[in-house]
């Protein structure tokens, strides 16, 4: 994004600014951010608008959100040049081979075999391939829009971003977010989320910090249960850090 948003939005916007990426030469500007936190109707009324304003709204969080530079956001720790295109990856060849690497066993490994196996059960190192799709019983839009003022609710501190990119899956490698710092490319975990607003009706809608879902903690819980949770959920929280 190298302009101000303000000449192609209906929806008035508050103060903000846009941001320049820490790399390059200062004229790479993938991304707008409210200097102040975010109204709670705001995100859905510029999700309405995106199939003419080609921008797509996000509610972001930072760990110094009480001060600082509200990084990575406001500092400028966003990287578009590094990214790949999200269309250029296969989304159910990159699910195998994240299985395959998350249930390979060896002998360093801190979890012992029999239990890293379980966490994956009945499938094991088996990748059991992609879901089946389903049609969205309710307007995704709308549930997104809620979910937005329920995020806000909750982190009242988050401001609003606006990337140009063609649906929110884009928008997290458009923006350059370099969140899943243990993996090489966000593009990939955009081309996953682009498959799931196809086959589910996904909206994405904040960025923020969330605990691992499974691994994180003194023992893994089960992808068994996880997929309970998420069944039937109206919103999923993800941990790629």
């Amino acid at each position: 994004m190298h302009h101000e948003p303000r000449s192609t939005l209906r929806t008035p916007l508050p103060p903000g600014r846009m941001i320049t990426s820490d790399e390059g030469d200062g004229d790479v500007q993938p991304l707008w951010l409210s200097d102040r936190p975010a109204p709670v109707e705001l995100w859905a009324q510029i999700q309405a608008e995106h199939t003419t304003s080609g921008l797509w709204p996000l509610l972001l969080d930072s760990p110094d959100s009480d001060g600082g530079d509200f990084r990575p956001w406001g500092s400028g720790e966003i990287f578009p040049e590094q990214m790949s295109s999200p269309a250029s990856h296969d989304p159910a060849g990159l699910l195998a081979q994240w299985w395959a690497a998350h249930t390979a066993v060896d002998e360093d490994d801190v979890l012992p075999a029999a239990e890293r196996l379980a966490v994956t059960a009945p499938f094991g190192q088996s990748w059991p391939g992609l879901a089946p799709s389903r049609e969205t019983a309710t307007n995704a839009d709308q549930l997104a829009g809620e979910y937005a003022q329920a995020f806000l609710t909750d982190r009242p501190q988050s401001r609003l971003g606006l990337v140009i990119a063609a649906s929110g899956a884009d928008a997290l490698t458009d923006a350059g977010w370099a969140g899943p710092c243990n993996y090489d490319d966000t593009a990939k975990f955009s081309a996953v989320i682009a498959d799931w607003e196809h086959r589910f009706g996904t909206r994405v809608v904040a960025v923020g910090f969330y605990p691992d879902n499974i691994w994180q903690g003194s023992r893994p819980h089960t992808l068994a249960a996880y997929a309970e949770r998420l069944t039937g959920a109206h919103t999923w929280d993800f941990w790629w850090d």
